[in-house]
């Protein structure tokens, strides 16, 4: 599962997963040409019947949804996406770009792809929603052992404290 822009890495991406309208919006042709499933959990994507919605759990917003027709959304896509994973039968779930937090450059990785490039002003910085998109992890870890649903993460520098960290190497 690729989140938002992350479908453009290769061919070996088989599902576009957006939570942002927006996104969506401004990459909607490219969508449109990606041959591999679209899944969007905005409320306004069930008008485009070629993006499969999946609703946000209005009882649950944090952690992994219990009805399999719906997402807990964490105030992020990746998040949202753990849900579907999870829904989809994985077993095993390796977090890769989770990092959370911004590049050495100031960079919010990518972001600047749709127009959320690099971050120069200080309260800007503080308005980053990092810190909203962290509350969810500790929910989602403990779903995810109650569901015996393994989740690494591979991004060494992640802010994201709630899984182990592992290498390329551990999980090849």
């Amino acid at each position: 599962i690729g989140i938002n822009v992350a479908y453009l890495i290769g061919d070996w991406i088989d599902v576009a997963f957006f939570g942002d309208i927006g996104f969506f919006l401004q990459h909607k042709e490219k969508l449109a040409a990606f041959p591999g499933l679209k899944v969007c959990c905005h409320p306004q994507i069930d008008k485009y019947n070629w993006v499969k919605y999946l609703a946000r759990d209005a009882s649950k917003c944090r952690g992994i949804s219990d009805n399999p027709k719906t997402v807990c959304w964490n105030h992020n896509s990746g998040s949202a996406a753990i849900s579907m994973a999870a829904h989809a039968g994985a077993k095993r779930i390796i977090l890769l770009g989770f990092d959370m937090r911004l590049a050495t450059t100031s960079m919010q990785h990518w972001h600047n792809l749709y127009g959320r490039g690099q971050i120069n002003n200080p309260k800007t910085v503080m308005k980053l929603p990092f810190q909203r998109h962290l509350r969810g992890f500790p929910e989602i870890a403990k779903d995810a052992r109650r569901r015996g649903v393994e989740i690494l993460n591979l991004s060494p520098d992640s802010a994201i404290t709630d899984f182990r960290k592992v290498t390329l190497a551990d999980v090849l």
